[in-house]
């Protein structure tokens, strides 16, 4: 595939790195870090190999959910600077080739926010409906409620309007009422500010709740079906900006996100996070058997062709294993959260990838190699680059949210103040920046900072995995994934080994085929081929067809199987 196809899809090709401003970089030495300290390490992206930048919220806020309780959707909060500065970091990515994605949290507000504070003056305020709200005692919804820890219903009794408000999150984010075509054109408006100061897209966060049947009711304007509400947003985001994408947290079986990607039309999401994926993969890394990933992948229903799934391995929530059956969660709790203080919810994980494999460089290295080769967009958490671990005396899912640590200095060089006025403390003991920081690692051959910069730079040669057509290769070792996926002239091999006893397998590799030309009636034919190891990288002599592949525990490899004419072109 020419480079010139793939380039307005973008999102097909990109590598996805999230971080919160208020702990990346503190610039100005209050505690918090800053927009000046994402500008300083805007090179630093740059060199790892970040083709997308994914901006937690950083709108006005109380800030008692981390900056997800929004007072203003227009503002940027000032503990993190300005407008004038946000677009300076804008404008610093765009140079270095990066886009900037930002968080569009438009299922609650803040009750802080003025829409919710009028709403709550008196029930016939123009911003009443601006919320849900209902005149009769709710039944029991505590099997509802996002956060059962903090959180008995998704209703909240308002004393001074003597009614109830809809809150899937805490009680202190009331839902906004998107069947309210006035809340829609404010989506809108909010949508089209930010394109207009050069975001290049949204993170959509909680899809299906703002789509609930809880608040999208039949009206005039948008007739019963909620993802008309999706499909309205993606049509204004194509007209404003052609090259905009959204990239959707859809936490649901297969068969029903199919639906958020717009069906067979592909007119709703961009992208979507592959969390069946995800936790697949924890189970299989559990068990260190590829199968319930394997199959995961198998399931994966077809999608439109500029829709993308999106891989992780962490994100900046609890890591959830809620698709997990109850007996599979217990497995992948006893093998990466043994200890009650791990586990978040009974559903989830409040740990980071390096701890829960025990620290091993074999695993942690072959776990990225494999989600870096899984067909979709890689997304990398900030500090995964270096093995950031988490604080378990955090609260929840502030474990994983700690500053990011650059150098063994005072703070890890996050920040000159004192420790005491850090929005966060740092990890300690084994996990601390005297042990784990950026600039030991970039200056140490065999790190994983360069190991995960190598490999984002071999992400990015590799278009067959965010374009091509998947296939799992037959192969008899259960704890190897060996997967395909091809292009016309063109395939990658990876080959994945998720357990502690080396292996060697036989993969039967067929031959590639050509690109359709018009009007040929034979369609693509069987063009001759070679392979070549990419993390040779030299070519590798098949036997009648047959690539023999030894793994050695944890190991990995990544095959390039191309036209023979091919072999030599820059």
């Amino acid at each position: 595939m020419q480079i010139t196809e793939t380039s307005d899809l973008w999102w097909k090709s990109a590598v996805i790195y999230c971080l919160d401003i208020e702990t990346f970089l503190d610039a100005n030495g209050d505690g918090s870090g800053d927009l000046g300290g994402l500008a300083r390490r805007m090179d630093y992206l740059n060199e790892l190999g970040i083709t997308c930048l994914w901006l937690m919220p950083f709108y006005p806020s109380p800030d008692r959910d981390d900056g997800y309780d929004i007072v203003d959707f227009y503002g940027v909060d000032p503990r993190l600077g300005n407008h004038g500065e946000l677009v300076e970091v804008i404008r610093t990515a765009h140079d270095r080739g990066i886009r900037v994605i930002a968080d569009l949290v438009i299922n609650h507000t803040s009750d802080k926010h003025p829409w919710f504070r009028e709403a709550r003056r008196s029930k016939d305020n123009r911003y009443r409906d601006f919320y849900v709200w209902r005149d009769t005692p709710p039944p029991d919804t505590h099997t509802q409620v996002v956060f059962p820890d903090k959180e008995t219903s998704v209703w909240q009794f308002d004393e001074r309007t003597e009614e109830w408000y809809l809150h899937h999150f805490y009680k202190y984010q009331p839902d906004l009422n998107t069947s309210n075509p006035d809340v829609r054109r404010e989506i809108l408006r909010i949508i089209g500010f930010w394109l207009q100061l050069g975001i290049d897209g949204f993170r959509v966060d909680a899809v299906p709740y703002f789509l609930s049947s809880d608040k999208t009711s039949p009206s005039e304007s948008m007739p019963g079906d909620p993802h008309l509400v999706l499909k309205s947003i993606r049509s204004f985001l194509e007209r404003r900006k052609g090259s905009a994408m959204m990239l959707g947290e859809v936490n649901l079986p297969y068969d029903q996100q199919l639906a958020y990607f717009g069906g067979e039309a592909g007119d709703e999401l961009n992208q979507m996070f592959d969390f069946v994926g995800m936790q697949a993969a924890y189970l299989s890394f559990a068990r260190e058997d590829a199968t319930p990933l394997k199959e995961a992948l198998l399931a994966r229903p077809p999608i439109h062709a500029t829709c993308a799934w999106a891989n992780f391995l962490r994100n900046h929530d609890e890591l959830t294993l809620d698709k997990l059956s109850e007996s599979e969660r217990q497995e992948v709790f006893d093998a990466f959260g043994p200890e009650e203080n791990m586990q978040l919810y009974g559903r989830g994980l409040k740990r980071r990838l390096p701890s829960m494999l025990g620290g091993d460089p074999r695993r942690i290295r072959m776990a990225y190699s494999l989600m870096f080769s899984l067909p979709g967009t890689p997304a990398l958490y900030y500090g995964e680059e270096i093995g950031m671990i988490e604080d378990l005396e955090a609260e929840g899912r502030m474990a994983v949210r700690t500053p990011m640590q650059w150098s063994d200095r005072p703070n890890g060089g996050f920040s000159t103040t004192e420790p005491r006025h850090l929005v966060q403390r740092l990890v300690p003991d084994g996990g601390s920046p005297e042990h784990i920081n950026v600039a030991r690692q970039r200056h140490e051959g065999d790190s994983l900072w360069n190991f995960i910069r190598d490999l984002i730079g071999l992400r990015r040669t590799c278009n067959e995995l965010g374009w091509g057509e998947v296939s799992i290769l037959d192969q008899p070792a259960p704890s190897v994934l060996a997967h395909r996926c091809d292009l016309p002239g063109a395939a990658i091999i990876a080959v994945h080994n998720l357990a502690s006893e080396a292996v060697t397998i036989d993969l039967s590799v067929d031959a590639l085929t050509s690109e359709t030309m018009e009007g040929d009636p034979d369609g693509p034919k069987p063009v001759p081929f070679v392979c070549v190891d990419l993390w040779g990288p030299h070519r590798v002599e098949l036997e009648n067809g047959v690539l023999r592949v030894a793994l050695p525990a944890y190991g990995y490899r990544w095959f390039r199987i191309l036209e023979a004419d091919d072999l030599d072109a820059p």
